[in-house]
């Protein structure tokens, strides 16, 4: 016996425009921006959104050296000088670890790959082309350099 012939009936299923849909998270710009570094906790704070930034940042230690590539990794330990960040730097394939502490200041100079990315930014390119009457649409993801 079906269940539609026991008695239970399966209700409408509801439709996609009247799904409740929540809003999609906001990405900060980040590019060009040189954080102060001026307390613990802007230092901090600064480095967490390095790592999260989808670019390159350049580091200048207290030292006057700089590195200029990707932050792949972080340990946030007690003190700053416990708590490191891990480089790909573009001029090499060794990877740097540089301590918190040991960083003088920090910039977001290379161009963020992860903005404009989002999905809602895929569907307007789509609903656009398919309102130019574009057949075959397949939108391709940007090359990468």
């Amino acid at each position: 016996m079906t269940g539609k012939a026991a008695g239970q009936v399966h209700p409408e299923p509801t439709p996609p425009d009247a799904l409740e849909v929540s809003p999609g998270w906001e990405h900060e710009k980040l590019e060009g921006w040189v954080p102060a570094l001026a307390s613990e906790e802007e230092t901090r704070k600064a480095l967490e959104k390095a790592f999260d930034y989808r670019g390159d940042v350049t580091i200048r230690r207290k030292d006057g050296t700089t590195v200029e590539g990707y932050i792949f990794d972080r340990k946030s330990g007690p003190t700053l000088a416990e708590s490191l960040v891990r480089v790909l730097p573009q001029t090499s394939n060794q990877r740097v670890m540089i301590a918190y502490s040991d960083i003088a200041a920090l910039a977001f100079t290379g161009r963020d790959t992860a903005a404009g990315k989002s999905w809602e930014a895929w569907v307007k390119k789509y609903v656009e082309k398919k309102a130019a009457g574009e057949k075959h649409i397949g939108l391709e993801p940007e090359r990468l350099e």
